[in-house]
This record gives C-alpha cells, structure tokens and sequence, in this order.
C-alpha cells in the first residue's frame, strides 16, 4: 500500500510540473524561463513559496550549468549548481519533480527549455 502511495504521489507532482509551469519569457543564450508554481517547491538549498520565478543560466562561458533562480522583483534568490539532463523529446518548458516526504515541498529535479532535448538536473546534497 505504501509504494502504492509513492507512485500516486511522484505522477501527481509530474501532472503538477504540466499544471504550474509555463514559459511567459525565454531568451536563447541564458535560456532565461519564467515559471509560476501554484504550491511551494524546492531547488537546493532553498524552498520557493508559490509564485512567480525567474531560472536561467549564469552568464558564464566557462560554466553552462550554474542554474540563477529570482524572484518577480528580480532579486536573486538561489545559485544551483547542475548536470547534463536528456528528455526523450523536446517540448515546451518541463520541470521534472522528485518524490519528497509527506508535508514537504516538491523537489525540482530538473529544468528543460523549450524546444531542447538538453536541461539541467539540479544537484542535490547527499542526505546526511
């Protein structure tokens, strides 16, 4: 019964990322996405209430996955470090979330821009 559960919650927070997430500007070169989340998430090292976020990549050559997460006031708010992340097809904007624990924000596990095959899976710390 209880990996039942599971499995009910990690497809209700895939249906959530379809639900919440939309792309209201992009740009090519820092892929700069806007997103809104009806529920609180999670990138590393910080929980995003609901509302309105800016991601994008740093504007580093050297480095093209260093992930910037702002606020609608443009403030920034967290840096996430990634890896390489492959989706099957290319779509529109996708978040990829991960289970979390009962009464926990959804954990962002990935970032695809649309249009690309390539995104970003956000590094974690391993827990403790």
């Amino acid at each position: 019964m209880r990996l039942m559960s599971r499995v009910f919650a990690i497809a209700a927070m895939t249906c959530l990322a379809a639900a919440v997430a939309r792309t209201a500007s992009a740009n090519e070169w820092n892929k700069e996405t806007v997103l809104t989340f009806s529920r609180d998430v999670q990138v590393p090292g910080r929980v995003l209430p609901a509302g309105r976020y800016v991601f994008k990549l740093s504007d580093s050559l050297a480095n093209r996955h260093v992930v910037q997460v702002f606020d609608g006031q443009g403030r920034m708010l967290a840096t996430v470090f990634s890896i390489p992340a492959v989706r099957s097809t290319a779509g529109g904007t996708h978040i990829l979330f991960e289970g979390a624990p009962t009464g926990a924000p959804a954990r962002i596990k990935a970032w695809f821009y649309p249009g690309q095959l390539g995104g970003q899976a956000f590094i974690y710390p391993a827990p403790q």
